[in-house]
Formats: structure tokens, C-alpha cells, sequence
């Protein structure tokens, strides 16, 4: 049997690591869950993988959301139509033309014709199908409502991609615009700015401030070049490392929730995204609990990771939901008053489906924003950057030709 390595959040919030054999990585998850841990990360241990964890080679393509989504929409329109699961993933592997994607639906397929459910054969393939997935899967299997579930998780993860595709279209820009601005300025300083140079050096008149500054700045770069770019690429990396640790990563995500142009945004979109997935979720039947577990790990930012695990803690110690989230800091007081509201008139899905619906809109409003709020202040720094070197190199030249016409 199979060895999996384990890693989860206890009770009492400390972090505990394991060993168990199992089958696979879903009977692992929920012998863990029945024990109260949560934040759960499994892995093979050693060669007992298996063929069905197994990893896609060197130059294997991923499965794309986009791909998932529309593999999602076409399966729920065959369960709604009658056909067996065997047959679906069978004509819907069939299909695919990405390798990758098509060997895990051959691997699923073998798997439920081996007797595993559904929900089991799509948790032995995490990098596929993420935990979000599997349990919706598994509570649509449960409740006999396998292709109502998969419409609704199509529906969500078409919703999840809009959402993120808004934030990435916000940063393209600006990323695009400082990108050509720093070429740029080292195209100057390190091939133009030496040759005005050495043609002020053969006037032998004295140089304006500005122009000697900027001399100096080109030979400084021309000189440690190498350097300069083996500093970058260290402070990368020990940025990198930083944040790839707990305390790294949690000072980091909060300078990020905080900042004073993307904050609001981050945590605009961190509030969808929380309020999507967990309206989903409780739609579909999974218990608050798991949901909440779900969320957390799907947050993408350690703070509002922690305040979910905190308002799951209370929730399982007998508290409402709206009260820890409150006390959090991290939520809007609209959101928590909505959830209030909710949770007091059994409507919590609706309520949490309602306020993602509004965070969508405030997220396309704010990108909107950072984007005409940006484009004055590249175009000032390009402006003060760029004209200020060219400035500052005919400075001279202005004198000369003054000196000569006087």
C-alpha cells in the first residue's frame, strides 16, 4: 500500500506531520478530517506513487482553466443527459488535445471502473483537479446532483477566471511601460551617454551639474555592470526565499493588503474570491467546516489565510460566523453584516453568492481606476526619466553654442 506524507493544522492551531499508508491521497484527507485537522497538504512518499500520480514529463503542457471549464460544462451536459460516467470521461478524453490533460481522464476512467468514486479517482490528480474540485464533486455524488454541481463549479470557475484575467490586464500595462522605460534608460547610460562624453572631454569646457551627474552614473553602470545585475538577481532570489517562508510570506502579504494603490484592490479581490468559493461550496452541500478549510488554502494571501482559519476555530468551538470575521479586521463591515444576515435567515449561500456578485463589479471599477490612475504617472516618470537625460547631456552643448555666438 502506498506511503503518503502529511502535514496539517491541529485543533489547537500547532502545525503536525505524519506518515499513513492508504490507497490514496482522498482516504488520507479524510482520515485526517475525521481527527479535526485542517489545512491539510498531502504527498507520495518514495516510488509508491503510483500510475495514477503520475507527473507529466519534461515539456508536458498543464491543464489549462479554460480547458477545465469547458471539460466541466460538457460533462454536466452528458450526466444531465443520461449517459453513464464510464462513457463521458471516455468520449470526453477522446476529445482532448492536450496530452496531458487526456492521459489524467484515461487515469480517472481506470479508476472508477476499478470501483473508486468519482470525487476519489479526481483527488489522486491535485494538479488538475484542486481540492475545490474533488469535494464539490464528492458532495454532488452524494446527493445524487452530479451535474447540477459540475454546471454550478463551470459557472464559478468561469467567474474565477474573469476575475483574475481583470487583475492580471491592470498589471500588464504599467509592467510593459516600466519594462521599455528601463531599457531604455540603460540603452542611454550605457551606449549614448559614453560617446557625448568623450565629446565634451575633447571641448575641454567645464560641464553643468546635471550633465557631470549623469556621466558619472554612466560609467558607474558601464563599470559594475556585471555586478549590478548579479546584486539584482541575488536580491531576487533572497526575496524569493523570504517569502517562500511562513514569516517571510505573512509580512509580505500584509505590506501588500496595506499598500496604498494596489491594498484596496487585493483585498477587493481576495473578498470575491472568499465569498465565491464559499457560496459555492455551502450551495452544493459541503459542510461550513470543510468549506471554510477550502477557502483558506485557496485564499492566496497568509493574513486572510489565518483569519479564516480563525473564524473556522470558532465556528467549531459554537460561535457564529459573523463574530470572528469581525473581530478579524480583514473583512469589510458590509461583508460581515451581509453574512450576519445571511447566516440569521438561512440564506448564507444566497448572501455570500450576492456579495461576490457586488466584489466583481468593485473589482472591474477599481482596475478601471488603476489603470487611468496610472497612465499620468508612467507617463510623468517617462517624461522626467528620459527628458531629464537628454536635458542634462545638451546642457553643454547649449553653453558651446551660446560661448560661440557671443
Amino acid at each position: 500500500m502506498p506511503k503518503f506524507t502529511w502535514e496539517a493544522r491541529s485543533r489547537s492551531g500547532s502545525t503536525q506531520k505524519g506518515v499513513m499508508d492508504a490507497t490514496n491521497m482522498a482516504s488520507v484527507d479524510a482520515q485526517l478530517k475525521k481527527f479535526g485537522f485542517s489545512g491539510i497538504k498531502i504527498k507520495g512518499e518514495g516510488t509508491g506513487l503510483g500510475k495514477s500520480l503520475k507527473m507529466p514529463g519534461f515539456g508536458a503542457r498543464k491543464v489549462q482553466t479554460k480547458e477545465l471549464v469547458i471539460f466541466t460544462r460538457q460533462f454536466a451536459t452528458m450526466i444531465d443527459s443520461g449517459l453513464p460516467l464510464v462513457q463521458c470521461l471516455d468520449i470526453l478524453s477522446s476529445q482532448q488535445e492536450n496530452k496531458t490533460f487526456k492521459d489524467i481522464l484515461l487515469q480517472v476512467k481506470e479508476s472508477v471502473e476499478s470501483g473508486s468514486t468519482f470525487a476519489d479517482a479526481l483527488g489522486k490528480h491535485p494538479k488538475a483537479f484542486d481540492a475545490l474540485f474533488v469535494n464539490l464533486v464528492a458532495a454532488g455524488e452524494v446527493g445524487g446532483i452530479l451535474d447540477t454541481i459540475l454546471a454550478r463549479l463551470a459557472a464559478y470557475m468561469e467567474k474565477a477566471m474573469k476575475l483574475k484575467k481583470q487583475v492580471k490586464g491592470a498589471m500588464v500595462y504599467p509592467a510593459t511601460i516600466m519594462s521599455i522605460a528601463v531599457v531604455v534608460i540603460a540603452v542611454i547610460l550605457i551606449f549614448v551617454i559614453p560617446t557625448f562624453a568623450k565629446m565634451f572631454v575633447d571641448f575641454g569646457s567645464d560641464l553643468p551639474v546635471p550633465t557631470k551627474f549623469v556621466i558619472a552614473l554612466s560609467n558607474f553602470i558601464v563599470k559594475y555592470i556585471l555586478l549590478i545585475i548579479g546584486v539584482a538577481i541575488g536580491l531576487y532570489l533572497l526575496l524569493k526565499k523570504y517569502y517562500a517562508s511562513a514569516n517571510g510570506k505573512k509580512t509580505i502579504d500584509r505590506l501588500a493588503l496595506n499598500a496604498p494603490i494596489v491594498g484596496p484592490l487585493i483585498r477587493k479581490v481576495s473578498v470575491a474570491r472568499f465569498t465565491r468559493t464559499l457560496g459555492t461550496m455551502v450551495s452544493s452541500g459541503v459542510p461550513i467546516l470543510d468549506g471554510l478549510d477550502i477557502v483558506a488554502r485557496t485564499a492566496g494571501n497568509k493574513i486572510i489565510e489565518e483569519a479564516i482559519y480563525k473564524v473556522r476555530q470558532a465556528i467549531s468551538e459554537g460561535k457564529t460566523i459573523a463574530e470572528p470575521m469581525a473581530e478579524s479586521g480583514v473583512f469589510p463591515p458590509m461583508v460581515v453584516q451581509m453574512i450576519a444576515v445571511g447566516e440569521a435567515t438561512g440564506a448564507m449561500d444566497t448572501m455570500l453568492n450576492k456579495i461576490a456578485d457586488f466584489y466583481d463589479d468593485e473589482v472591474d471599477s477599481a482596475v478601471g481606476n488603476l489603470t487611468a490612475m496610472m497612465e499620468p504617472l508612467l507617463m510623468v516618470f517617462l517624461g522626467v526619466t528620459v527628458g531629464g537625460l537628454v536635458i542634462a547631456m545638451y546642457l553643454p552643448i547649449f553653453k558651446i553654442a551660446g560661448a560661440v555666438g557671443g
